[in-house]
């Protein structure tokens, strides 16, 4: 079956309804995302991720930092038009390729960062450029104007945003038109929902990405307890992981599990389902061919209003399943 496509924002780029999440294909400095990373097998499944017709690859300068970008370079070397390149720019990089943890939305280092990927891509454009997250003391303005003279320019297709508040979109789109903006996700993560900024992306016709579709391996039965993440995995950081949410959060995958058995599906293709009903575009990320066809498999699947309702009610929309991040990131969501 052919993978159905759709409009992401309305200038004209057309993606599948999913995309594939490449962060946990390199570590990131020495700690590893989502356990160890194989790049032979991280680049067989972009490989096969494209033959099953997820084209849409979605990466950031900061994963790595810059790895993720050139093992993307590595996989799509001489097929370049074959793939929907996103990737994001913000978390500063300096020039010995380190990570400040300041966010950079200056014009400047939008054109110094661009160029950084372009060149790390083995490209000379980019389908979407995202800025990761907002710069709190460069207006908005300021940067997406830096954005769309790139565009002018040839060097990037469309514009996004990640993890802004619907008053920052609603300045950005003034600029240049926004074609989507991406935040986290999930059954788990519905803040966008609750604060309103799926309806403002739906008022202005940009379109929604999730990241970790999936809570963060949550819905994919691989996590029964702490102890089942390695030693230096980044989720140990994350609220939702820690004792104070984990059991309970267990319990509500087991909801969500029982569920998934009725319809004779998989929970992670019942939660991929639920956002492409909503006519959300979910990049669940994965490094191994294993889990690929099956996340794929979810974009066929229809479910009813009923569905929806018996899901949600699972976790209804304010329920507390912990922070998405720690204390310190969690500051930098605008």
């Amino acid at each position: 079956m052919e993978i159905k496509k759709i409009n992401l924002g309305n200038q004209g780029l057309i993606v599948p309804v999913m995309g594939l999440g490449c962060m946990g294909m390199t570590g990131f400095e020495e700690a590893d995302m989502y356990g160890k990373a194989d790049e032979k097998e991280a680049i067989a499944t972009i490989h096969q991720s494209k033959e099953l017709g997820v084209n849409f690859l979605d990466t950031a300068d900061l994963y790595g930092p810059l790895k993720n970008e050139q093992l993307i370079a590595r996989a799509i070397e001489g097929h370049r038009n074959d793939y929907i390149i996103a990737t994001k720019f913000g978390w500063e990089i300096d020039d010995n390729d380190k990570v400040t943890w300041a966010i950079n939305g200056q014009k400047k280092y939008v054109k110094k960062a661009l160029e950084r990927s372009l060149k790390n891509l083995k490209t000379d454009y980019i389908d979407l450029y995202y800025l990761h997250r907002l710069d709190k003391n460069t207006p908005i303005e300021e940067t997406v104007e830096a954005m769309s003279e790139l565009v002018k320019e040839g060097k990037i297709g469309h514009i996004g945003l990640s993890e802004v508040s619907s008053e920052t979109i609603k300045r950005a789109h003034t600029v240049h038109p926004i074609a989507a903006v991406q935040s986290e996700y999930s059954l788990f993560e519905r803040t966008v929902e609750k604060r309103g900024i799926l309806q403002t992306l739906e008022e202005l016709g940009i379109s929604f990405v999730a990241y970790s579709p999936l809570g963060r391996g949550f819905l994919s039965g691989q996590i029964r307890t702490i102890n089942d993440l390695p030693a230096n995995d980044f989720r140990r950081s994350i609220p939702r992981f820690q004792e104070a949410y984990f059991h309970k959060n267990i319990e509500l995958v087991d909801a969500i599990e029982a569920m998934a058995a009725d319809k004779n599906i998989t929970a992670t293709q019942l939660g991929l389902a639920w956002m492409m009903n909503k006519g959300i575009i979910p990049i669940p990320g994965t490094k191994r061919r294993k889990y690929l066809a099956q996340n794929i498999a979810a974009a066929a699947i229809q479910l009813s209003e009923s569905d929806v309702s018996k899901l949600e009610s699972i976790i209804p929309l304010g329920t507390d399943t912990g922070d998405a991040y720690d204390e310190f990131s969690m500051g930098l969501i605008d």
